[in-house]
């Protein structure tokens, strides 16, 4: 069966694999904003908050870091916020700078759609990320998933903010 979430009503199709709550967390590549590749893997023994977004140059997403930006010190050492999205490295950069981001790390799916497909989340017709959020516990098990089924909407803060508290 197809997934599809919508943008402004309009269903799009995902592509890649469905990840669910309990499954070990595929491993996948993305490249920093300097250009060098991260592995989700290199955050072992950490709880990873996985945000992905369809660009961090549109107003949801850009509203979606800021939160988790913000809610980041809360949360201490123990948990990382990667926001993830097919921006360019560049642009990530460019847009952290600007937004004053610094407790959250953007990286970049541009290459191989790795993340995306690895998670169900690449956008058939758009090469972009779906909105979704996952909670990864240190040993790399899925907590909490939640897959915004309408792009143009915001996930639920309080629950993933929650999710990762039970963690620590």
């Amino acid at each position: 069966m197809e997934r599809t979430v919508t943008m402004k009503g309009n269903p799009l199709t995902l592509s890649g694999n469905e990840v669910k709550v309990g499954d070990k967390s595929p491993d996948f590549e993305v490249t920093a904003n300097d250009l060098s590749p991260v592995r989700l893997s290199s955050f072992k023994g950490k709880t990873c908050i996985i945000c992905s977004v369809p660009s961090l140059d549109t107003s949801v997403c850009d509203t979606m870091t800021r939160k988790f930006n913000e809610q980041a010190s809360a949360l201490g050492e123990n948990v990382k916020i990667l926001t993830i999205s097919m921006d360019l490295p560049f642009a990530q950069g460019r847009w952290c700078g600007a937004a004053g981001i610094k407790n959250v790390v953007t990286l970049s799916d541009y290459k191989k759609a790795e993340f995306g497909n690895a998670y169900g989340l690449l956008i058939k017709d758009l090469r972009l990320l779906a909105r979704a959020v996952f909670v990864v516990d240190k040993t790399g098990v899925i907590r909490y998933a939640e897959i915004v089924p309408e792009i143009v909407q915001e996930p639920n803060y309080s629950s993933v903010i929650e999710a990762a508290k039970k963690l620590l």
